[in-house]
């Protein structure tokens, strides 16, 4: 073999070795963009006709990264991993019960980003809105639909601390007629009329139309209120109480306490009230809980916490018995009609 053969087999090696390299990088690279757009995809979603009053779904904001997010979806309940059909209709925070949707969404353009309410029907359809005056928290509407309440920062943007500021709303959908800041109702705290400039309520929880629970911070202490709209009163009924909940029958408050000797951007874990007795108890769940839990029946708790999409959903029983399960990847502001 002269010396131009064997330049040309050295050649021809250093060419196939370089394919080879070059092949296996690609596949390598596209394996592991395969992995992150099935990681980065989440559940399967498609777009669909969705309502509030479908027998045996669910409906949740959608978390899933895609064209999808942030929309309200539906699943089946014996399937909540499975299909999920989206809506169309985008919100920060969503509640329905009765046929009746309340969604707080962003309204984008201009120099910043403002806010407001959508009332909806059982087919997403719009049937009043409101403006907002600060950051979407917290929503809820009545068991049977007539009455919604939402609530938002007007400063600060979190209930961890104490530099913050909120405005609850409450809303009759079939009047019109609109409390916009329950802090006008008369506070009484442990009996006693009760006035302070300091008064903040969020986190309304329905019993009927009129008859409802929130609530009511004041002096550094939080506290569990039983409101009345035709009275326009908060009452007091336990301490440290925030963001409640309440049962289907009506029996229990679920809520999240600040316990000591938790760090202080992560001081809850989730309680709940017999409001016979006013006797509290410790769930299972003893990771920090930063929502308004959603009772999926009388014995199960729904709540989100931080997951890879920005919120998964967990459940736990509400006796304390058992230990939280991952319920739905991708998803936050569960609802299931007829509940609280």
């Amino acid at each position: 073999m002269n010396r131009t053969h064997r330049l040309l087999v050295l050649l021809a090696a250093v060419l196939l070795l370089a394919g080879v390299a070059v092949g296996a990088t690609l596949h390598a690279a596209g394996r592991a963009a395969e992995k992150d757009r099935t990681q980065a995809d989440g559940p399967p979603v498609r777009s669909g006709k969705v309502t509030l009053d479908a027998p045996g779904r669910s409906v949740f904001r959608n978390m899933a990264w895609g064209p999808h997010r942030d929309e309200i979806a539906s699943v089946s309940d014996t399937d909540p991993t499975g299909p999920r059909t989206a809506s169309g209709v985008r919100c920060l925070r969503f509640h329905t019960a009765g046929g009746t949707g309340i969604c707080l969404q962003a309204v984008r353009g201009g120099l910043r980003d403002s806010y407001r309410a959508l009332v909806l029907d059982a087919h997403l359809r719009e049937l009043r809105h409101y403006d907002l005056a600060g950051i979407p928290s917290r929503a809820r509407v009545s068991p049977d639909g007539r009455t919604v309440a939402w609530t938002v920062f007007v400063s600060g943007d979190s209930y961890a601390g104490t530099a913050f500021s909120t405005r609850t709303s409450v809303l009759d959908t079939r009047t019109g007629a609109l409390d916009r800041n329950l802090e006008t109702y008369r506070v009484f705290v442990e009996g006693r009329p009760y006035r302070a400039a300091d008064i903040n309520v969020w986190g309304v929880t329905f019993a009927d139309d009129t008859r409802f629970y929130a609530t009511v911070a004041t002096g550094g202490k939080t506290y569990l209120v039983r409101g009345d709209r035709t009275d326009r009163t908060l009452r007091t009924l336990h301490s440290n109480v925030e963001c409640p909940s309440l049962s289907p029958d009506g029996t229990r408050i679920a809520y999240k306490k600040r316990v000591q000797g938790a760090s202080s951007d992560a001081p809850w874990r989730l309680y709940v009230l017999d409001l016979r007795t006013l006797r509290e108890s410790a769930t299972a769940e003893r990771r920090n809980i930063d929502d308004q839990v959603v009772w999926r029946d009388t014995h199960t708790l729904v709540y989100s916490l931080p997951g890879d999409y920005g919120s998964d959903l967990w459940t736990v029983p509400a006796d304390g018995s058992g230990a939280p399960r991952l319920s739905m990847a991708a998803a936050l502001a569960p609802a299931y009609t007829g509940r609280s």
